[in-house]
């Protein structure tokens, strides 16, 4: 008699990774537009800090890291943070820089080598504002600034900005906008987050400043805002503008720019009307809820009050929490997406950004698409000292 035992656990083990593929395939798989840019699916790759741009200039090694992860089936690319020109806008000689003749020229190859290998790419653009110890970065001269001069504890630190200085500022984020229009990239990221410039102008903590860009949430909205329609005044219509926000700060995990719904919204309707085309809301973990009462993320939340695109991220494809100094723990190993395909199918969230998991694994949302988690690298902290 034919032994049949064998065929029918193998139709079974089949059919059920045929129905996990596609369940994977058919919801990240999903092209999405923002604003005119069609992604091929609903992965990005999470902006992170490398600093492997000496004097800020990224080399053909960082073109090749990105490019990596668009062959890998990344749909969009955010960059790592770029500094604007402005002289107290980074700390670090080797965080690359968005101005700037040789260090355009090396984004421009950064952007064609994503292109080339099938992804879209948008640079962060960042402005490190109090956040920046004196004698750091590419002008050590330079004071550091915020909105009032205070650190993220809320001690004395550097100098508030002045009217000439916010104009400064607001003059830089709009000229590397109009700068990766030109060199080929296809929209950029506002770094609106994490107790950064942008940041500190949102939070009250850091911004008690008594003219027209401090006050009340809205009105603490006022210079992001105006970055927003600065950029938006020099790039086309068509081309996307998305910002980061977040609650949390570096060591002030449990700091909240908004405490219900209603806050939230009174942070994201004047940046939405400004000309924000998406959000991309930062968390720890992405499965937690932002409020009480309702199961929303803080992107779940985002979307739903504002219309806009949304951008989840925190965590993803990783077993160990968001945590130590470094914000890295120690090491991590894949783990499934089941939650996540969850919430993406009813449609929470437009787009997941990995970031950890892409950084051990170039290939991970190919394997993330096609159901071979099980097949990723594991994450691990010493994997920051090489660009793979």
């Amino acid at each position: 008699m034919e032994d049949t035992t064998d065929n029918t656990v193998d139709d079974t083990t089949e059919n059920t990774t045929e129905n996990t593929t596609s369940r994977a395939a058919n919801i990240l798989g999903r092209p999405f537009d923002i604003n005119g840019l069609t992604l091929r699916n609903r992965i990005a790759m999470a902006p992170m800090t490398r600093e492997f741009s000496p004097d800020g200039v990224p080399g053909a090694d960082v073109a090749e890291y990105y490019a990596r992860r668009a062959a890998g089936g990344v749909g969009l690319i955010i960059t790592e943070g770029t500094y604007v020109d402005h002289a107290s806008a980074g700390s670090s000689h080797r965080i690359p820089h968005f101005y700037g003749e040789d260090a355009l020229a090396g984004w421009r190859r950064v952007a064609d080598t994503v292109h080339a290998a099938g992804g879209r790419i948008v640079p962060q653009l960042w402005h490190v504002g109090a956040t920046r110890d004196e004698g750091q970065g590419p002008i050590p001269s330079a004071p550091p600034a915020g909105p009032s001069g205070l650190a993220l504890d809320g001690a004395a630190k550097g100098h508030a900005m002045t009217g000439a200085d916010i104009d400064a500022v607001i003059g830089a984020f709009a000229d590397s906008a109009a700068a990766a229009e030109r060199n080929g990239f296809d929209g950029i990221e506002l770094h609106g987050a994490h107790g950064y410039l942008i940041d500190q102008f949102l939070w009250g903590t850091t911004n008690r400043r008594t003219d027209g860009y401090g006050g009340d949430l809205a009105s603490r909205t006022r210079f992001a805002a105006e970055i927003v329609e600065a950029v938006r005044a020099v790039v086309s219509p068509t081309f996307p503008v998305i910002f980061r926000l977040s609650q949390w700060k570096d060591h002030a995990f449990d700091a909240k720019l908004a405490a219900d719904p209603t806050e939230l919204d009174a942070l994201l309707t004047p940046l939405a009307t400004a000309g924000v085309d998406a959000f991309h809301a930062s968390t720890r973990r992405y499965w937690l809820p932002e409020f009480d009462g309702a199961d929303l993320n803080l992107a779940g939340w985002v979307k739903k009050l504002t219309g806009k695109a949304a951008l989840s991220v925190g965590s993803v494809g990783l077993d160990k929490e968001f945590i130590g100094p470094q914000g890295f723990a120690k090491e991590s190993a894949s783990t499934g997406i089941d939650l996540l395909l969850d919430r993406m199918e009813r449609d929470e969230f437009d787009v997941i950004a990995v970031g950890r998991a892409l950084i051990a694994d170039p290939e991970w949302a190919d394997k993330a698409l096609t159901s071979r988690l099980n097949e990723a690298a594991p994450y691990d902290a010493g994997m920051l000292r090489t660009l793979i």
